[in-house]
């Protein structure tokens, strides 16, 4: 392997390590937004890689000339992969999202009683937020016991609700019963 693909090799590598670096966060020089540093980690590593790929085909001639070659090539390979980037990440930035939930969205929510509530204290309720389960702390007039359907009334905090019992159909607190 000669000098220059191992050159080649090590512009490749400072991408990658460019690309890690990015992604935990990291932020090795601003450009203003010009160009995203996922642009340039993803150059750099097409360029080196690219380049090293043509250089250690040109192996035999390691003149100035196959040289520059493989830069070229390098080049060439970079500037496509450059552009793909940019467009990824565009889209990627761009893409439309739902709104975070509040705490008035879990306003008239149902829920299960996960953790028996007391008449003076907090229990747990399992709630479908934004499609997803949610667990809260929760609050009544009344107990409601484990496995309780509940509604919930209010919500004085983005992790506590007020919550009353649903009653169960087939109970005789039904609104079947009292309408017969």
């Amino acid at each position: 392997m000669n000098a220059a693909t191992l050159l080649f090799l090590g512009i490749g590598g400072l991408g990658v390590l460019v690309l890690i670096l990015s992604l935990l966060g990291f932020e090795l020089f601003d450009l203003d937004g010009f160009v995203p540093m996922e642009v340039v980690a993803a150059m750099l590593s097409t360029f080196g890689f690219g380049a090293a790929i043509a250089s250690s085909v040109l192996a035999d001639r390691s003149t100035p000339v196959a040289v520059a070659g493989a830069a070229a090539i390098g080049v060439g390979v970079s500037l496509p992969a450059g552009w793909l980037t940019i467009r990824l990440a565009q889209a990627a930035r761009r893409m439309p999202t739902d709104a975070t939930p509040t705490r008035e969205d879990l306003l008239g929510t149902t829920g299960v009683v996960v953790t028996p509530i007391p008449r003076e204290g907090y229990g747990e309720v399992r709630v479908i937020l934004g499609g997803q389960p949610v667990k809260l702390n929760a609050t009544a007039d009344t107990e409601i016991a484990l496995g309780s359907e509940v509604f919930v009334i209010a919500a004085p905090s983005e992790t506590s609700v007020v919550v009353e019992r649903i009653p169960s159909a087939s109970g005789p607190a039904s609104g079947l019963e009292a309408a017969s």
